[in-house]
Parts: structure tokens; C-alpha cells; sequence
């Protein structure tokens, strides 16, 4: 039976975070300066192998989850990725399967994860400055190693692929066009994302903030633009097609016009904890149950308490108070996004 929250919002989307180690070191997500060489991250026993993923998976579904997503970290670092892949695809009631990834191994993977049943794929890219790139990925990766992803992405069923480019005030913003037009021209779904304050390691302050609006002019002086209505309930991207064919481009408000009233959003650490926000300041640790022998009904039971009790607004919360953010919060490379 499906469930509500307090707010009258259904589970419908589960995050899945296969992994809390990353290749990268972009300072949005996993600084340098915290994550060095020294930092622990999680050991393997502790990491949920991947039969007990597709427990949580099939528990989320039990109560009305349709979309999976997995994420990281880096997704494409966790060993037999394609095989967790087909086993959540053979999920009943799995309707879509997508993944987030920084696409550095994705040349590697892009065929193996299409053929095990991987739906659609987005790839982080915030920058197509080469140098910008290279600056804000934090450990030296070239830009061609994730655009030679991106092409094997798209010779398989999981074109057309998605970008997402986290848009910073005097880090990548004087790319905005740059980074629409290069998606015009290879076909891709792109997705500006205003500068968010996940976790407590990024140093965010909200005039780094682009908003999303000034994203928008940027585009609309150099090609016009007309508003898409939403593909789906819930959608978070606003939608924009270019009016002279170029595809669309598409903002994300979480900073300057939240959306948690239609968030549908549940989020399993690599860890086994679920979280109810991406602003989340803890979570429900699931791993005692799917270690026990208490069965999948347990799972399913934890998650309806869970999301039965849930209230979480905090994006409305930081914009009504000026944006002010409370803390601490998880890190976004434990939620994966």
C-alpha cells in the first residue's frame, strides 16, 4: 500500500548511494581539504552488498516508489556495478532506472550498464573549459576523458543523455553559454543547478549563488526560449525549449524558488541509511534489519514509519529565513545528490 508524508507527498523516487568514495574532488561536494589522502572512508563489510540494496529497492516500491537512481560517490567506482544494474532492473515495478555519474570511467561502462538494463544516465559536467574543468574536478581529470563518456553513452539506449552543471559565482559562471551550446550541438538534456548548501565541508555562501532566473536571461540573449510544461507531477527542473529547434535546457530552483512542496524523494546512504531530505541531518539505519533475520516485511515497515512521520521542508525553511543555513547536515557525496 502506498504512503503519505505529513504533507501529503508520496514516495515515488529512491536514490540509491552504491558507494561514498569519489574520484573526483570537486569542492561543491568532496573538498580536497577534508578529503585527502588520510580520510576513512567507509570499510567494504559496512557498504550494503548489492542483495540488500534491491531488498530496500523492493521495499521502497512495495510503498509506491517508481524511479531509481543510483549515485555515489562515484557510482561507476563500486565493482560489478552492471550486475546491481540488472538485479534492481528485474525489480517489479521499477519503472525507471537512471544513474548520476562524473562520467570519468563512463567509456569504460556505458554499454555493459545499457545492456544490464540502465534506462537513463546524467552526467555532472560543470564546465566544457578545459581548464575550468580540470580546476574544478580537483584531481587533474581531462575533459576529453569524460566528452569520450559522453559519446559512448550516447552510441547506446541510453541516449539522449542528461548534463547537470552546478553553476558557482566566480568559479564556471562566464560558461554558462558555452556549456548550452555545446550541448545544443551533441543533443544533450542540459540542467543548470543553482549552487546548493549540502553537507557542512563546501564553505557555501549565498552570493556564490547564480540564480536560476539570471541563468535564464544569460541563454535568452543569445537564443530564444519558450517554457515547457512539466513532463511529470513533482518535476524539479523548470523546462525551456529553444525556439529555433536547439532542443531544451532546463534550471533547477532549490536555492532561490524551492520546491520541497512536490519533493518525492527518499535517499539510501552506501551505508543503509535513509534519509528523507537532502538536507538531512541523519537518518535511519536500516542495516541492523537487513542483517537480522527479521525478513523483507521488516524493511518495508521501517520505511513506512519512516515516511509516514516526515515534514522535511528545509529549503522553504532557508529561503524564508533569509537564507540562513541551519547545520550540520550529511554530505552530499554520502546522499549522492
Amino acid at each position: 500500500m502506498e504512503v503519505q508524508d505529513l504533507l501529503g507527498r508520496p514516495l515515488r523516487d529512491l536514490r540509491v548511494s552504491v558507494t561514498d568514495r569519489c574520484n573526483f574532488r570537486c569542492a561543491y561536494c568532496m573538498p580536497r581539504e577534508v578529503f585527502g589522502p588520510g580520510f576513512k572512508f567507509l570499510p567494504h563489510s559496512e557498504v550494503l552488498t548489492f542483495e540488500e540494496i534491491v531488498g530496500v529497492v523492493r521495499a521502497a516500491v512495495a510503498l509506491g516508489a517508481r524511479k531509481v537512481r543510483l549515485t555515489g560517490g562515484e557510482p561507476l567506482l563500486r565493482r560489478g556495478l552492471p550486475d546491481l544494474v540488472r538485479m534492481v532492473a528485474a525489480v517489479e515495478g521499477v519503472e525507471d532506472l537512471a544513474m548520476t555519474t562524473n562520467g570519468a570511467l563512463l567509456e569504460r561502462y556505458a554499454e555493459a550498464l545499457a545492456e544490464a538494463g540502465l534506462q537513463r544516465i546524467t552526467v555532472s559536467l560543470d564546465s566544457v573549459d578545459p581548464e575550468v574543468f580540470r580546476a574544478m574536478n580537483g584531481v587533474d581529470v581531462e575533459l576529453d576523458q569524460v566528452l569520450r563518456g559522453l559519446e559512448a553513452a550516447s552510441r547506446s539506449s541510453l541516449a539522449p543523455v542528461k548534463l547537470n552543471a552546478v553553476i558557482r559565482r566566480g568559479v564556471n559562471d562566464a560558461g554558462i553559454l558555452a556549456l548550452a551550446e555545446f550541448a545544443r550541438e551533441g543533443g544533450y538534456v542540459l540542467r543548470f543547478i543553482e549552487y546548493m548548501d549540502v553537507g557542512e565541508s563546501h564553505g557555501w555562501r549565498l552570493e556564490e549563488v547564480v540564480p536560476a532566473k539570471e541563468v535564464v536571461e544569460i541563454i535568452s540573449e543569445r537564443w530564444r526560449l519558450e517554457p515547457v510544461s512539466p513532463s511529470y507531477g513533482g518535476e524539479v527542473a523548470s523546462r525551456f525549449r529553444y525556439r529555433d529547434g536547439g532542443g531544451e535546457v532546463g534550471v533547477i530552483t532549490s536555492v532561490t524558488a524551492p520546491f520541497c512542496g512536490a519533493c518525492t524523494r527518499l535517499r539510501l546512504s552506501a551505508e543503509g541509511r535513509v534519509h528523507t531530505c537532502l538536507f538531512s541531518r541523519g537518518g535511519v539505519d536500516l542495516r541492523p534489519i537487513l542483517r537480522s533475520e527479521a525478513g523483507p516485511g521488516a524493511v518495508e515497515a521501517a520505511l513506512r514509519s519512516l515516511w509516514s512521520v516526515r515534514q522535511d521542508r528545509y529549503s522553504e525553511e532557508r529561503t524564508q529565513q533569509g537564507g540562513r543555513a541551519r547545520g550540520p547536515k550529511v554530505e552530499m557525496s554520502y546522499l549522492g545528490g
